[in-house]
């Protein structure tokens, strides 16, 4: 599967390590996950790692989309974290989808990534 599951309890944040291509049924997988967490926690912080990553086929993207609508203020922050000008794009993509706030950090910042993913409000 090509996204990794973290949920940092201690820190009220949950890692998402994605490589490869997305499709539609990875979102199947991980989304009863992501909101069992949201109804035991309320709002997350998500930290979202692209290593390696490939993107989305078009049905994971309405996926993605779907969550987002659904999901609109239950993510406080989002940090996504990438290696390319298209993964930053996607940070810029997602904003009128959420009410979270997001930021965009390089692979090599990835500590900086999770100082701020802690971060209250």
């Amino acid at each position: 599967m090509p996204i990794d599951l973290i949920h940092h309890a201690d820190q009220n944040y949950l890692e998402l390590k994605m490589s490869g291509k997305l499709v539609k049924e990875d979102y199947h997988n991980f989304t009863p996950s992501v909101e069992t967490l949201i109804q035991e926690h309320g709002p997350l912080h998500i930290l979202v790692i692209m290593d390696d990553f490939h993107g989305w086929t078009m049905g994971a993207m309405w996926e993605d989309v779907k969550f987002d609508v659904k999901h609109f203020k239950d993510i406080e922050r989002l940090a996504m974290v990438g290696d390319s000008k298209w993964e930053e794009g996607m940070a810029t993509f997602c904003k009128p989808f959420t009410s979270a706030k997001i930021k965009y950090f390089e692979l090599s910042d990835l500590d900086a990534a999770r100082t701020w993913i802690t971060e209250g409000d």
